[in-house]
C-alpha cells in the first residue's frame, strides 16, 4: 500500500475526474432524494525542520478524502434529513512526523464524521441530533479567499505532528500542533439548534460529548453567531463563537472564544481575519490577503498570503509565528482543484530556542 500511494500523482486524478457523472442522486418524485457524494484529496508533503527533510504522500487534513450519503424528504416547507459521512482513513498530513509514518490506510471509528438526523423548518429553525458539527465548528475558519486547501488558519492540519528542533539540532518536545492552532469547534455526538436567519444573522447552540473515542469523558457546550450578506460589490461572511469544554472527569474546564470574518470584493480581492483565546493555553491572531481571477478558461485561479501569531500556546511567554503562501487552480469541468502551499514555522520561548521550520504541500482534490 505504501508504494502504491507513492506512485499516485495529480495527473492520474484528471482522467478519473472527467468520467464523473453529474450528481449520484435518486429522486422519489415526492419531494425526497438520496445523494451519494465524496471527495479524494491526495497530496505530497515535505517538511524541513532545519536539519532534515521528511516527505511522503498524504491525505490533506484540511479537507480529507471522504464519502457520504444524504437522505432528504420534504414535508411542505419543512425537510427531514439524514447525513452519513466518513473519512476514508488515509494517511493524514497532520499525523506524519519525523519519527512516525502512519499506515497508508488505517480506517478507525473516529474517522466517522457524521451520523446526523436533522429537521429544518422555515419558521422555527433547524434541529439536529447525532454525530455532527458542534455550533462552533467552522467558526474560526470563515475564509472566502479560495485557497483554504493550500493555506488557512488551522495550521496543524498541514504538519501538526512534526516537532521543532532545538538550537543544538535535537528533536524537542514541542510540536507544531501544540504551538499553533485555531481552537475551532469540532464534531461530537450532540444536540443542536439553529435559529432561522434574521437580518442575515443565525444563532446556534449545542451540547455534545465525544462518542467515537473509547473511555473519553469529554463534554462541551457551544454557542455561535453567524453572518452572511452581500453589500454592493462586497460579499461578507463572519462568525463568533464561545465553547465551554470539560476534557474529562476531575479535570478543570476551559473556555474557547473564537471568531473570523472574510470579505470578498467583486474585483477578486479578499481579506480574512481570525482570532481566538483559550483560557488554558494562550491566544492567536491571523490575517490573510487573497486574490482570485479568471486568467484561464479551465477555471478560477486563487492566490493568497497569510500570517499567524500565537502567544502563550506552548508555555507562558511563548510566541509562535507562521507565514503561508498558497495557490489553488480550479478545473471546473473535472471538479478538481489543484493546490500548492508553502508555510514557515517559528517558535520562541523564554527559556529555549528552536530552529525555524518550513513545509511544502501540493496536491489535488476531486469532488463528486
Amino acid at each position: 500500500m505504501h508504494s502504491t500511494l507513492r506512485t499516485l500523482t495529480i495527473a492520474s486524478l484528471l482522467p478519473l475526474a472527467t468520467t464523473a457523472a453529474a450528481e449520484l442522486k435518486y429522486e422519489n418524485g415526492n419531494g425526497g432524494s438520496v445523494l451519494l457524494y465524496g471527495q479524494f484529496d491526495p497530496a505530497y508533503l515535505s517538511f524541513d525542520d532545519g536539519e532534515e527533510t521528511t516527505s511522503d504522500v498524504v491525505d490533506n487534513s484540511a479537507s480529507n478524502s471522504r464519502i457520504g450519503l444524504w437522505v432528504r424528504q420534504s414535508f411542505g416547507a419543512n425537510e427531514l434529513a439524514f447525513n452519513f459521512e466518513t473519512a476514508l482513513g488515509l494517511r493524514a498530513s497532520g499525523a506524519l512526523s519525523q519519527d512516525f509514518t502512519p499506515k497508508g490506510v488505517n480506517w478507525q471509528r473516529r474517522n466517522i464524521r457524521k451520523v446526523d438526523l436533522s429537521y429544518k423548518t422555515d419558521r422555527y429553525g433547524t434541529f439536529y441530533i447525532g454525530q455532527g458539527s458542534m455550533s462552533t465548528d467552522g467558526v474560526a475558519e470563515v475564509d472566502l479567499s479560495g485557497t483554504s486547501l493550500a493555506t488557512y488558519v488551522a495550521i496543524p492540519d498541514t504538519a501538526g505532528a512534526f516537532r521543532f528542533r532545538d538550537s543544538a539540532g535535537a528533536l524537542s518536545g514541542r510540536f507544531i500542533g501544540g504551538s499553533f492552532g485555531d481552537f475551532d469547534g469540532g464534531r461530537r455526538g450532540r444536540v443542536r439548534y439553529d435559529t432561522p436567519s434574521f437580518a442575515n444573522f443565525t444563532l446556534s447552540v449545542s451540547w455534545g460529548e465525544e462518542i467515537l473515542v473509547e473511555d473519553s469523558d469529554l463534554e462541551s457546550t457551544a454557542i455561535a453567531l453567524r453572518y452572511k450578506n452581500t453589500v454592493g460589490d462586497f460579499r461578507i461572511e463572519g462568525a463568533l463563537g464561545y465553547a465551554e469544554i470539560r476534557p474529562a472527569e476531575n479535570v478543570d474546564k476551559f473556555n474557547d472564544t473564537i471568531g473570523s470574518v472574510s470579505v470578498l470584493h467583486s474585483s477578486g480581492v479578499s481579506v480574512t481575519l481570525a482570532a481566538g483565546d483559550r483560557s488554558s493555553s494562550g491566544t492567536y491572531t491571523y490575517g490573510k490577503l487573497g486574490y482570485q481571477a479568471d486568467w484561464l478558461s479551465i477555471g478560477k485561479t486563487a492566490l493568497s498570503v497569510d500570517y499567524y501569531q500565537g502567544r502563550d500556546r506552548s508555555v507562558d511567554g511563548a510566541e509562535a509565528d507562521s507565514v503561508g503562501i498558497g495557490a489553488v487552480q480550479s478545473f471546473d469541468d473535472a471538479n478538481v482543484q489543484a493546490y500548492l502551499g508553502y508555510r514557515t514555522y517559528e517558535l520562541t520561548e523564554p527559556s529555549a530556542s528552536y530552529q525555524d521550520a518550513s513545509s511544502v504541500m501540493f496536491g489535488a482534490r476531486w469532488k463528486f
